[in-house]
This record gives C-alpha cells, sequence and structure tokens, in this order.
C-alpha cells in the first residue's frame, strides 16, 4: 500500500451538519486535500493537541499519551487506511523498540494523538484517489486581506461558487454586503 504523509492543516466548521467540523489533511506530492467530517468534541480536542495546549485535567488523547511515555513505547506513525461507505478507517502504529503493533482507531483520535506525540501522519493511495480534492478549492474567507477590495472578494466569492462551497460563499457575499453598504453610507454624507 503506497503512502502519502499528509499535514492536519485547518478545522473548519461544517454548516451542513450540526456540531460538525471538517478536518482538513493537506497532501503536498499532490496538491490535494483530503476532508474528514469530525464531530465538535474531536475538533476541540485536535485543536489542542495541534496547538500544544493542555488542559488542566488530561483528556482521553492526554491519557494515552502519559500512557505510552510511561511504557516508553513510542508512536511511529498513523496512517489513514480506506475510506469506505462514507467511513474513514485509521490505524495507529506503536512500538517497543522491538515489535511493531497495529491499532484500529477512529481517525480523529490516531490524529489527536499523532499531533500530540509528534508522529507522522499518512493516507493510503485509495484515500487520496477516493477523497482528495484540489487544494485551491479550500479557500479561507479569514485569510483575504484585511481591506479587500469589493472586486477581490467578488472574484473569491466566484471560486467558491465553482467549487460548490456554498456555506463560505454566503459567508463572503455578507461581506461584501456590508462593504457595499458601508461604501453606499459614505457616498451619501
Amino acid at each position: 500500500m503506497e503512502l502519502f504523509e499528509v499535514q492536519a492543516t485547518e478545522i473548519i466548521q461544517s454548516y451542513a451538519a450540526n456540531n460538525s467540523y471538517i478536518l482538513v489533511l493537506y497532501e503536498p506530492k499532490n496538491n490535494l486535500n483530503v476532508p474528514i467530517l469530525i464531530g465538535e468534541h474531536e475538533a476541540k480536542v485536535i485543536i489542542l493537541s495541534r496547538e500544544n495546549l493542555h488542559p488542566i485535567r488530561p483528556l482521553t488523547h492526554n491519557l494515552v499519551c502519559e500512557i505510552l511515555n510511561q511504557f516508553s513505547l513510542v508512536m511511529t506513525k498513523v496512517v489513514v487506511e480506506k475510506f469506505k461507505e462514507g467511513i474513514f478507517y485509521s490505524s495507529i502504529y506503536i512500538t517497543d523498540g522491538i515489535t511493531t503493533k497495529k491499532i484500529d482507531s477512529r481517525t480523529s483520535d490516531a490524529i489527536a494523538l499523532a499531533l500530540s506525540m509528534n508522529a507522522p501522519i499518512y493516507a493510503s493511495q485509495s484515500v487520496i484517489d477516493d477523497t482528495g480534492i484540489e487544494a485551491k478549492s479550500f479557500i479561507n474567507t479569514d485569510s483575504v486581506s484585511e481591506n479587500p477590495t469589493i472586486e477581490e472578494l467578488e472574484s473569491q466569492l466566484k471560486i467558491l461558487e465553482q467549487n460548490e462551497e456554498y456555506e463560505k460563499a454566503a459567508e463572503l457575499l455578507e461581506r461584501i454586503n456590508r462593504l457595499y453598504e458601508t461604501e453606499r453610507q459614505q457616498n451619501q454624507q
């Protein structure tokens, strides 16, 4: 099975389902994003792991990391192995220096642990083929310059609409409308 290293680049709130988020894994070799739908709790855990933040009391992934450390076990990698019937299947690989064990895991848990343990994350060729989408289609509307022109925003709006990212397009359209309203009010003064 050919593997491609991926990075957990961002978490985006999904408006398609209540309390759900999209974890974006970026695969640089083919310039693809793999979007994975996760729950609100999982999103918070991944954000904490990615930012290396530790709550006052350990969460489950913190506890697992501590157990691995206490027993001198090393997480060598996480692999998002397959996508079947709308579900991602992942495994965690752990070694004691002699034997490596493969452990089945929910993808969100595996990624939170990998981020906490600084372990690489991989996606299989089949996952990339089945779910990868061109990276440019995930445009973060928050990354638009602080004072963009309406024309720049409208250009980004067209891209979002072409990529059928209607939730982000709606947010951007609201921003454009606010700018038009501000411009209208200034012209009336």
